[in-house]
């Protein structure tokens, strides 16, 4: 798989990789028209029980029987009903045992950990979900936003967008043809850095982050990429 032009579409790398690994470990399966009175007994007895099945329909865009469907599948890979930082590493470093995905890993499960506490439930995994196959264009890119700023404190430094490339890089980005040069991720950042720091003070802001991410005809493309995928 080639990365050329990840600087502009470093939301689809994201977003599809994530999506292609919960499809190989079963947890995106296709939504059955069965009783669901199982699934909804089960999310009711839980070891680590998740909101009740009404309220994460309102809290995100799935229906019903889709959220039914995701639980399964979650359930099937993490029977606790949660997933720690060790297990996010192991599921991509099958799925990508040429490379080393334990940086990229450790970036989009903090950003799947919403609460910070060290552990993703149910509820964090399919409020994300639906926000990155869902979401509107705005909550796409914010998501985006919040997985780049690694510290969270509101910029994206050209040293965590240089973190998160190398860490892509290291996951699949040797393994391309053709080989990307090791200087390649470094030449992405300061591509995005031109086109995104608008007022040349040298870190992105959501502000610059929206206005020219939504004025760019690559990245809006690259997100339509991902929309109904379950």
């Amino acid at each position: 798989m080639g990365i050329q032009g990840m600087e502009l579409c470093a939301m689809a790398v994201v977003v599809l990789l994530f999506i292609a690994v919960l499809k190989q470990f079963g947890i995106l399966e296709p939504i059955s028209m069965e009783d669901s009175s199982d699934s909804e007994l089960e999310l009711s007895t839980v070891r680590h029980q998740p909101e009740g099945l009404d309220q994460l329909q309102a809290q995100t865009k799935f229906t019903k029987k889709e959220l039914q469907s995701l639980y399964r599948g979650f359930k099937n890979e993490c029977p606790t009903g949660l997933v720690d930082e060790d297990t996010f590493k192991l599921i991509y470093s099958q799925f990508f045992p040429q490379g080393d995905a334990s940086t990229y890993a450790h970036f989009l499960f903090n950003a799947f950990d919403a609460d910070g506490n060290g552990a993703i439930h149910f509820e964090d995994f399919v409020v994300g979900l639906s926000i990155l196959l869902r979401g509107t264009v705005h909550e796409k890119l914010k998501w985006a936003f919040n997985l780049y700023d690694i510290n969270k404190d509101g910029y994206i430094t050209k040293e965590e967008m240089l973190a998160i490339m190398k860490s892509i890089y290291d996951m699949m980005g040797r393994h391309t043809y053709p080989i990307l040069r090791e200087d390649a991720p470094a030449e992405h950042v300061e591509r995005f850095f031109q086109k995104m720091d608008r007022n040349k003070d040298g870190v992105v802001t959501i502000e610059e982050f929206l206005e020219t991410c939504q004025k760019d005809e690559n990245i809006m493309s690259s997100m339509q990429l991902f929309e109904n995928v379950i």
